[in-house]
C-alpha cells in the first residue's frame, strides 16, 4: 500500500538529540517540519554524561528544569590510573570561564525522550516507526524522501530541506558514498547497567570516573536511580581476542584492574552486556542547498570526553540558523553554511586530538599531575566543560599543554613508541562498516 505524497518545508531524519533540537528550533520559527524516527521513545541509548556548557543548549531549548528533574549532578571527571598511586578529580569550576561549575548524568532514554517530546511541543510533527529509504535531490528545488512507516506501507514526502539526524546510521553519508573511516582512531567499546556499584561520597557522587587499563579505558556514570552504567572503550583486535561470551569477557577484563574491580566486587548487571564497534568516523560531505548532516550522522570519534551529546545540540541548534537561511533565500546562507561548517570541524579537531593521546603515557602522566602554569589546568578543564565554541581564550594555554605533551613524549621516547605503535597498528587494522 502507498499513502499520498506530500509536502513540508524541512524533514528530519532521526530523532535523538541532534535531530529534535534542529527540529525544535525550525519549527519555532515557523517552517513545517517533519521529524522521521525509526525507532520509538523511550529507548535506551548508551552515553549518559552531559557537560556544563551542554546546559545553556538546554535552556535554549527550554528543557533545562525537565532535565535538571531527572538528572544527577555532577562536578567533575575522576581520572584513575593503574600506573599511579592517586586518582586525580577535574573540576568544572577549575575552567577558565567559571560560570559553569556542573553538569548532569542522565538516562539516555528519559533525556532524548523530552528533547522529542518538547519538538512535539513546539510544533514539529514527529513520526516515530518512520524510515527513509532513499532521497532523491534530482530536483534542485524540491528533495523526495522514499520510506516507509511502521505498518510497512511507502511514504513519499517532499521537502524543501532535508537534515540527516540519523546517528550511526549515516543514512546520507552511506547513499552519498561519503562515510570515511577515521585514519587516526578506531575502538570498540562493551558496556552495561549495573547495581551495586561502589559510589562516591557527597559532592562526588555524580563524578564521572575514567580508569585506564592496559587495552583502554573505563567509564563508569552513575545515574540518579543507583544504577550506574559501566563500560570499556578498547582496541577492536582485543575484543575480538576473547575466548568465552561477552559477559565473560567483561568481568574478565575487570578482573585485571584493581581500581575496577573494587569499585564493581558487588555490582550485578541489570540488562545484558552489549558491544559495539567501529567507533570511528567521519564524512566527506556535511552539507549542501538541500541538505545537511548533524551529530553522529556526520562524524563520531570516541565517547572518552562526554562530546557526543553535546556536540549534537550544538550542531542541531546553530544548523538551524543555516537551514533557516536557506529556506528564506538570504544572500549570506552560504556563508553561513561554510561559518557553521568549520565551527563543527573545530570541535571536532579539538576534542580529537586529546582522544588520538589519551591512551600515551605522557598525556597520561600530565592529566594525573595537572598543572596550572600560564593557565593550562583551567583551559584542559574548559575543553572538558564543553568550552570549545565560546569566547573563552583557551586557545594558547592548550597550545602549550600540547607543546608540554610533546616534550614529555620525547623524555620517555621508547614508551609513548611503544604505545603508538600498537595504537597504530589497531586503527589501520579494522575497517569501518556502512
Amino acid at each position: 500500500m502507498t499513502t499520498s505524497s506530500n509536502s513540508c518545508d524541512v524533514v528530519v531524519l532521526g530523532g535523538g538529540p541532534a535531530g529534535s533540537s534542529i527540529a525544535t528550533i525550525l519549527s519555532e520559527k515557523g517552517w513545517h517540519v517533519e521529524v522521521w524516527e525509526k525507532e520509538p521513545h523511550p529507548r535506551f541509548h548508551i552515553g549518559e554524561s552531559l557537560l556544563p556548557h551542554t546546559l545553556p543548549y538546554l535552556k535554549k531549548l527550554g528543557v533545562l528544569e525537565e532535565v535538571e528533574s531527572i538528572g544527577l549532578q555532577k562536578f567533575g571527571a575522576e581520572l584513575v590510573s593503574p600506573y599511579h598511586d592517586e586518582s586525580v578529580t577535574l573540576f568544572f569550576s577549575g575552567a577558565m570561564d567559571k560560570f559553569h561549575p556542573y553538569a548532569y548524568q542522565v538516562r539516555r532514554s528519559e533525556f532524548d525522550n523530552i528533547l522529542l517530546q518538547n519538538c512535539k511541543k513546539k510544533g514539529a510533527q514527529v513520526h516515530e516507526g518512520f524510515e527513509a529509504k532513499s532521497v532523491d535531490f534530482s530536483d534542485p528545488n524540491l528533495a523526495v524522501i522514499y520510506g516507509k512507516n511502521a505498518q510497512g506501507m511507502t511514504v513519499n514526502r517532499q521537502a524543501r530541506y532535508v537534515v540527516d539526524a540519523t546517528g550511526r546510521q549515516t543514512f546520507l553519508a552511506n547513499q552519498l558514498h561519503a562515510k570515511r573511516r577515521n585514519l587516526h582512531h578506531n575502538s570498540a567499546s562493551v558496556f552495561g547497567h549495573f547495581e551495586g556499584v561502589i559510589r562516591h561520597l557527597g559532592k562526588d557522587e555524580g563524578n564521572l570516573t575514567i580508569c585506564w587499563f592496559e587495552h583502554g579505558w573505563f567509564w563508569i556514570i552513575p545515574l540518579p536511580d543507583g544504577v550506574t552504567s559501566v563500560g570499556m572503550v578498547c582496541w577492536p583486535s582485543y575484543l575480538k581476542s576473547r575466548k568465552g561470551n561477552l559477559e565473560e569477557f567483561f568481568w574478565q577484563t575487570v578482573h585485571g584492574s584493581l581500581p575496577m574491580l573494587d569499585r564493581m566486587k558487588k555490582a550485578k548487571a541489570i540488562m545484558p552486556i552489549e558491544a559495539t564497534g567501529n567507533y570511528s568516523y567521519q564524512s566527506s560531505v556535511m552539507m549542501g542547498s538541500q541538505f545537511m548532516l548533524v551529530g553522529d550522522a556526520f562524524a563520531f570519534m570516541d565517547p572518552i570526553l562526554s562530546s557526543g551529546v553535546h556536540l549534537a545540540l550544538h550542531s542541531g541548534i546553530r544548523g538551524a540558523e543555516v537551514v533557516d537561511a536557506y529556506l528564506q533565500g538570504h544572500a549570506d546562507a552560504e556563508q553561513k553554511a561554510r561559518d557553521f561548517e568549520t565551527a563543527v570541524k573545530h570541535g571536532l579537531e579539538t576534542y580529537s586530538w586529546f582522544i588520538y593521546r589519551i591512551t600515551q603515557p605522557a598525556f597520561r602522566n600530565l592529566a594525573m599531575a595537572p598543572r596550572n602554569f600560564f593557565r593550562m589546568h583551567e583551559a584542559i578543564s574548559s575543553v572538558l566543560s564543553g568550552d570549545v565554541f565560546g569566547a573563552t581564550p583557551v586557545k594558547f594555554p592548550i597550545f602549550l599543554f600540547k607543546g608540554f605533551y610533546y616534550l614529555m613524549a620525547m623524555l620517555d621516547l621508547k614508551a609513548n613508541l611503544v604505545q603508538y605503535r600498537r595504537r597504530k597498528h589497531a586503527v589501520e587494522g579494522e575497517p569501518v562498516a556502512s
